[in-house]
């Protein structure tokens, strides 16, 4: 059993802005060399988050959409009145969506369904840059 550690800086876009990992997160695997084992990816921020979906524009729009009923922007956040940020719908969104994914692999490949990428989330209310923390444990 081994472990593998990588630290990535991502820069986003906007408030909303979706970042495909797929292929950062399997060329970790590969780095690594380990075959069978599990991959754990985190972001150390309170305003972004990780998970899994069809990274597909008509999704990235539902998901935004969603998200806006569920924790609207407009409405009043005492973080907001605290810090004159603007952002409180952003970490509440983040606190229900997570900071991390556990993903395993087999014979070198993430064991992902079809349909199914891991994604980075901006949920600021602006771009910012972002560290992504990959740890693997595995084997050879």
């Amino acid at each position: 059993m081994g472990n593998f550690r990588k630290i990535v800086k991502l820069r986003t876009k906007a408030e909303g802005d979706i970042i495909d990992l797929t292929a950062l997160l399997e060329g970790a695997v590969k780095e690594s060399k380990f075959q069978e084992g599990i991959l754990c990816a985190f972001v150390a921020h309170s305003t972004c988050a990780l998970f899994t979906i069809e990274n597909e524009g008509g999704l990235q729009k539902d998901m935004r959409d969603a998200l806006q009923r569920l924790f609207p922007k407009e409405i009043e956040y005492d973080h907001h009145r605290r810090w004159g940020d603007g952002n409180g719908h952003s970490h509440i969104r983040s606190s229900f969506l997570g900071p991390s994914l556990t993903i395993p692999f087999h014979q070198g490949t993430l064991d992902l369904g079809a349909w199914q990428q891991p994604v980075l989330m901006e949920l600021d209310n602006q771009g910012r840059d972002r560290k992504l923390i990959i740890q693997i444990i595995g084997d050879y």
